[in-house]
C-alpha cells in the first residue's frame, strides 16, 4: 500500500531534524524568489501561529498591517 503525504506533512518532514542554520537558510532562500516556495513558508507560518500566544499573534498581525500600509507587500 502506497503512502500518500499531503503537502503539510511533506514540508514538515523536509524540515524535521534540520539545524537552525538550515531552517534559516531555507526561509531566507525562499523569500523574494521562486513562488513555489510559498506553500512551504505558509506551513511554517501556520506552525508558528498555532504555537503562539495572543500577544505574539497580535505582534505578527501588527507587523503585517504595518508592511501592508507602507506598501511593502509582495511586488
Amino acid at each position: 500500500m502506497a503512502v500518500t503525504l499531503n503537502l503539510r506533512q511533506a514540508i514538515v518532514q523536509k524540515v524535521t531534524n534540520k539545524s537552525d542554520e538550515d531552517i534559516v537558510g531555507m526561509i531566507e532562500g525562499s523569500i523574494d524568489f521562486d513562488e513555489r516556495a510559498l506553500p512551504g513558508l505558509g506551513v511554517l507560518f501556520e506552525m508558528i501561529w498555532k504555537e503562539s500566544d495572543d500577544d505574539m499573534r497580535q505582534q505578527l498581525v501588527d507587523t503585517l498591517q504595518h508592511k501592508l500600509h507602507e506598501g511593502q507587500g509582495p511586488q
